[in-house]
């Protein structure tokens, strides 16, 4: 039998009644609902009388979230499962990813300035007079630096302000697809016979470095913006992956001529391993959107921006750049003084600095690859590394250390620098390879380090719907730091051929 019933009186709009039986003869309860019209005299359950309605609200309510969080309009059931569980990155697949776009970043400026011997030696040194006269060989690379940096420079800071293409994949897929377009031409060169014309190849290399780092500029911001939405050691693995490229570079070429019969094949050789990471970093671009961890990061960061939306009335605010600007220039700062200082000795001063003692167990022909480049690319690397398990020093102390690197510049003038140049009046005061070797050593491991800890704090200092314009800002300051560095290493060799100093105090 059912349960006795009370008489209650309900008026008002129509509404809906739950009529609750209780098990007869072993069978289960069962919900009925009964719609009722006002003034009706209804049975209500004893039980029943002093409890609250029921509430079908969501599961996660027990979250305690505010009201305006419960909003779930236009909110997909992953997104709301996004919020509830932060998500990890397994594997380290974002990490690894970043790290590879950062090896990608400078790709470009690497994969031009290391095969010296292809180009100045085998493409250019080699040809007819036309080559000799306007002495295209002996000024290569300084050609090659002024077109690599100048297009990079000026499309890293319009990109911050305009952003070429609008959505972050037409700026990744399209700079991605002309570097590889330009690596393809460069292979199609190499396999060419131009000592018949090697003015046409020296201004086709150097429009295609124009238009190669054109693109670069354009992808290694939007990188390092994309980087700065993820906690702070993912922009380190960016600045991790710089680092390496120099090194994998440096790597590749020497398995090239290893490998290769000759200096053509090398390069070919070269030139096809810097299209196939180009190719893993347009691939793995697409793979990000599928890890949960990056799409979390993802919709922080476009809820910050919704909310500040709402807050201006459903208009999208302006950025405020120069806001921006003023609450992250200190790091801004720090990013610019660590490659000014390293582009202005590496690798132009310490690839002209040369053995002091002849016994030194390092030979001379390995002397420049070990003590300049390897060194200073491994260096680097680990300093980078160090970064993300070692944040010392603060962002507050991390601008003394930053300042005190400018010890560098006088440090390797006094070196064996250009010694059997004639018109260097400086005396050599560093004449010991271990010193000079351990100045290299601690210079690459503090370029790492610091411009790593700089740009994983630049983002930090500002709001997070911010973060993207700040971690861009820093990657302009890094390329403005690279262009002045390299415009001011001219200025170190003047000081050693014009300046004199009679105390002797060598080491």
């Amino acid at each position: 039998m059912t349960t006795p019933r009370t008489k209650i009186a309900v008026s008002g709009e129509d509404q809906y009644l739950l009529t609750e039986l209780q098990p007869r003869n072993g069978n289960m309860a069962q919900i009925t609902p009964r719609k009722t019209a006002a003034g009706e005299v209804h049975e209500k359950q004893p039980f029943l009388a002093t409890t609250e309605p029921v509430r079908l609200t969501p599961a996660w309510e027990d979250t305690n979230l505010p009201n305006d969080e419960l909003n779930f309009k236009g909110v997909t059931m992953e997104q709301a499962d996004l919020e509830m569980n932060p998500p990890k990155d397994r594997f380290n697949l974002v990490y690894l990813t970043l790290l590879l776009h950062g090896i990608g970043t400078l790709m470009p400026w690497n994969m031009f300035i290391t095969p010296k011997d292809y180009f100045v030696d085998y493409k250019l040194g080699n040809g007819t007079s036309a080559g000799k006269d306007f002495k295209y060989d002996e000024d290569f690379l300084a050609y090659i630096s002024f077109a690599a940096q100048v297009p990079n420079l000026l499309f890293n800071w319009l990109n911050v302000f305009v952003q070429f293409g609008g959505s972050v994949t037409t700026r990744v897929v399209w700079s991605i697809l002309v570097m590889v377009f330009i690596f393809v031409m460069t292979v199609v060169l190499a396999m060419m016979d131009s000592s018949d014309w090697p003015g046409s190849f020296f201004w086709v290399t150097m429009v295609s470095v124009v238009i190669l780092n054109m693109a670069s500029g354009i992808y290694q911001n939007t990188v390092y913006g994309m980087g700065a939405k993820l906690p702070p050691k993912y922009t380190g693995a960016i600045v991790l992956g710089s680092n390496i490229s120099g090194t994998f570079t440096a790597i590749v070429s020497l398995i090239s001529l290893v490998m290769a019969p000759n200096v053509r094949t090398a390069a070919i050789y070269y030139f096809i391993a810097a299209l196939l990471v180009l190719l893993a970093c347009f691939d793995t671009y697409f793979a990000l959107p599928l890890n949960r961890f990056y799409r979390y990061h993802e919709l922080m960061s476009q809820k910050e921006l919704q909310k500040k939306k709402r807050e201006n009335l459903g208009a999208v605010p302006r950025t405020p750049f120069f806001a921006v600007f003023r609450k992250c220039y200190p790091q801004c700062l720090n990013v610019f003084m660590v490659f000014f200082v390293t582009l202005a000795l590496f690798p132009t001063v310490q690839s002209d600095i040369k053995r002091s003692d002849p016994n030194f167990f390092i030979e001379e022909r390995f002397y420049l690859s070990v003590l300049c480049f390897i060194t200073f690319n491994a260096c680097a690397m680990i300093g980078s590394s160090l970064s993300t398990w070692v944040r010392w020093p603060g962002p507050r102390f991390l601008t003394v250390a930053v300042w005190l690197r400018l010890l560098f510049i006088p440090l390797f003038a006094f070196c064996n620098y250009l010694p059997k140049d004639e018109t260097r009046t400086f005396p050599i005061i560093i004449k010991n390879d271990w010193v000079y070797w351990g100045v290299g050593i601690v210079m690459g491991l503090t370029s790492g380090h610091f411009s790593s800890l700089a740009m994983m704090y630049c983002p930090k200092n500002v709001d997070p719907q911010h973060q993207s314009i700040a971690g861009m800002l820093g990657a302009a300051f890094l390329v403005t730091g690279i262009f002045c560095g390299i415009l001011f290493s001219p200025a170190i060799k003047w000081f050693v051929t014009n300046v004199s100093w009679d105390i002797d105090w060598s080491i």
